[in-house]
């Protein structure tokens, strides 16, 4: 009976109290007045207290924590919105990358299959803090930008052991790494650098989860901690600076010029049994050299005097860029007085057939042209030659230096010893970049000049312009070092047209050799001498035999 009163009860109440809330609810909804929503209390950084600046400082942006570091809002706003487009490439890139990889361990260990059963980086891309771009005068672009990303990806790893398929996941992932991007070198063909140079600054910081049959593992005390170290131990063995790693984007002989390797010395000996060219049974002959791959004019022996044996016993030297792929091209001429010269024959000496250090002597056969199986061969005579290629010695030097607090690159050349640069012949380089505020009285077409040793070379005019790039190189073989020389440079102004005055001196400077023989290298720029705020940019190199 008691119990029948208490269920009767209850259904009473929650019949009555069920309307009774419902009214009072409404009641209160329409007539209450709502209160004033109270607006956050925003103050600057500087008047934050020392705990409350504590709690923040991590989630501030390194364009506020570092005046280096610039602002790119407008760089992550375009990240934003290409990132479906990003993704998609991203994981595709991924999968082929990781295929050949997954295929090494199929058969073995009893697994029968690794597939990607979902793959994609989420809707929340990467997010850039700031970036700091430096200023150096190598022909390269190197900024550090700093990274942070809290993604949420959907990546499905599939594993099938003893036919069993065991699924991975991972989720909740974080990065922040620091690293150095170097655009190198800068070409003139599109995308106009030809390689990208990757490495970190510091450790980068991973966190995330991995679900294995359901259960998060990362969870398991003590194996967080031992996967973070083990993750920063290893990625800062292969990419932590001075470590990098290179990624190829052009071709290296795309847009940019080979390095010299070396100087190839050559001998012309002597010719017989030449072609009689002239009326009286003989021939005046000539040789001219050239080597492929160079733009510099041919070289040219003297002319001996009616003979079909010549000797001349003339040497010459060439610098070469690629030993693997030029060619010595030999021509041999009759010099005539009117008109022009005949031909005599020609031939060709790939500098692979060369060992390094040592003389080889070559007596070879006259050709009417490269084509060997010429039907009309004939006897065109021989010319003797002496060939040595003598490589540079290696420098001891870091392949892109280093950037010292000043944002500026060092060299990153050892000094050599004072034994290696008291002897020995080379070759000294001098690249003249450009200039920068040179200005003239009555007129800016500047051009530089370099004199050394007796020897004028100048660069092309660049018309109307106070900040002429010229990126032209010159070179002179030398017997010696240039120890205690001096280079001069001078920038000089020309009026086009007719004019009395039609050169101007805008600045010069003298460089002292010293240095560079000892360091291999020097690239700076260097104020000019009567000229308000003018200045040179210069790269010398000496490379030793």
């Amino acid at each position: 009976m008691g119990f029948l009163i208490s269920s009767l009860l209850d259904i009473f109440g929650f019949g009555i109290g069920i309307p009774v809330g419902i009214l009072v609810g409404f009641f209160l909804f329409v007539y209450s007045e709502p209160k004033d929503v109270q607006e956050q209390d925003a103050r600057p950084l500087s008047q934050l207290d020392s705990s409350s600046l504590v709690d923040i400082l991590p989630d501030l942006p390194f364009w506020v924590k570092n005046p280096d570091y610039d602002r790119v809002d407008w760089l992550n706003k375009f990240i934003l919105n290409m990132w479906p487009y990003l993704d998609k490439a991203i994981c595709e890139t991924i999968k082929s990358t990781a295929q050949p990889i997954f295929d090494e361990y199929i058969g073995k260990y009893q697994i029968e299959a690794i597939e990607f059963e979902k793959l994609s980086l989420g809707t929340l891309p990467p997010v850039l803090q700031g970036i700091k771009v430096y200023e150096t005068n190598e022909k390269e672009l190197t900024m550090e930008p700093a990274i942070k990303w809290a993604g949420n990806p959907n990546i499905i790893l599939v594993l099938t052991l003893y036919s069993f398929p065991i699924r991975i996941q991972l989720v909740d992932l974080q990065i922040f790494a620091a690293p150095r991007i170097i655009l190198k070198p800068l070409v003139p063909t599109f995308p106009c650098f030809a390689s990208l140079v990757l490495s970190l600054m510091e450790k980068p910081h991973i966190d995330f989860g991995l679900n294995i049959l359901g259960g998060d593992i990362m969870s398991i005390p003590g194996l967080y901690r031992f996967v973070q170290e083990t993750l920063k131990k290893e990625v800062a063995k292969l990419y932590l600076w001075p470590q990098t790693l290179e990624i190829p984007i052009l071709d290296a002989t795309t847009g940019a010029t080979k390095k010299p390797v070396g100087i190839l010395n050559v001998k012309v000996v002597r010719a017989f049994k030449l072609l009689k060219m002239d009326f009286l049974g003989a021939s005046d002959p000539y040789v001219k050299l050239h080597l492929s791959g160079e733009r510099l004019p041919a070289k040219r022996t003297t002319v001996k005097r009616k003979t079909l044996n010549p000797e001349w016993n003339e040497n010459f030297k060439f610098i070469v860029r690629d030993p693997h792929t030029q060619v010595l091209e030999l021509h041999v001429y009759d010099w005539d007085k009117v008109g022009g010269h005949d031909k005599l024959g020609m031939q060709l000496v790939p500098l692979k057939l060369l060992t390094p250090h040592e003389t080889h002597e070559f007596t070879l056969d006259l050709l009417k042209n490269t084509n060997i199986s010429d039907p009309h061969k004939k006897q065109r005579g021989k010319i003797m030659v002496e060939l040595t290629f003598d490589p540079f010695k290696e420098e001891n030097e870091l392949s892109s230096g280093h950037l010292n607090g000043y944002g500026k690159k060092e060299s990153g050349i050892s000094r050599n010893s004072d034994d290696d640069t008291q002897s020995g012949a080379g070759l000294l380089l001098v690249t003249i970049q450009g200039a920068e505020d040179v200005e003239g009285q009555r007129h800016n077409n500047p051009y530089a000049e370099i004199l050394f040793r007796g020897e004028k070379k100048k660069t092309k005019m660049m018309r109307k312009t106070r900040d002429p790039l010229w990126n032209e190189e010159f070179q002179f073989m030398l017997e010696e070092p240039p120890l205690g020389e001096k280079i001069h440079f001078q920038v000089m102004s020309h009026r086009s047209g007719f004019s009395f005055r039609s050169k101007e001196s805008l600045g010069h400077v003298d460089i002292d050799l010293t240095d560079v023989v000892h360091n291999g290298r020097i690239n700076d720029k260097y104020h000019l001498i009567n000229s308000k705020n003018g200045q040179i940019h210069l790269v010398i190199r000496w490379k030793m035999i």
